[in-house]
């Protein structure tokens, strides 16, 4: 599995803002209210996310820490007070971060695209104010989780084996 490029997200978010932006503005009156709560799922999963990437974290470097203690530097299970991580679980973690990275960037170029439409109608549009200040809630939320799902994903990743001397295991030796 391939890390995230965070280009790819900014892409993402940045043809989202306009293609929403064309959709707010042609459907704008047609639209029910943008009530501030709508982006707050957002804002749960970040959080779960975040609580998962500092959780991982901390039991990865346990378990680390633990193994190079004893001198071991085998897979088997640490025995004492460190609960290893089921490898499926931190496999299903990480695709969990990257499918929230992108939902998260999509998100973030809806809301900016939002943003973008009522920010400056503020003065002219009775529901501009409450629009905005929804849309600016919805872009935080969104980016916390593109924060926590890249945060999540950093953890999930397998340290590189110290044995292999900074070479790739794809690399072949230089002769």
């Amino acid at each position: 599995m391939n890390p995230i490029r965070r280009r790819d997200l900014a892409v993402l978010a940045l043809g989202l803002v306009v293609a929403s932006w064309v959709l707010v503005r042609t459907f704008y009156g047609e639209l029910p209210s943008l009530d501030w709560w709508l982006p707050a799922p957002l804002a749960v999963l970040a959080v779960g996310e975040a609580l998962g990437a500092r959780t991982v974290r901390a039991r990865l470097a346990a378990v680390r820490d633990a193994r190079a203690a004893r001198g071991r530097t085998t897979a088997s299970p640490v025995a004492g007070p460190v609960r290893p991580l089921e490898p499926m679980l931190v496999a299903r973690l990480a695709v969990l971060a990257q499918a929230s990275a992108w939902v998260g960037a999509g998100f973030a170029g809806v809301w900016g695209g939002v943003l973008a439409h009522v920010a400056p109608a503020v003065g002219r549009l009775q529901a501009a104010g409450a629009d905005t200040v929804t849309a600016v809630i919805g872009i935080a939320c969104a980016v916390g989780l593109v924060a926590a799902a890249l945060a999540l994903e950093s953890a999930c990743r397998v340290p590189p084996d110290p044995s292999s001397s900074g070479r790739h295991r794809d690399q072949e030796p230089s002769s």
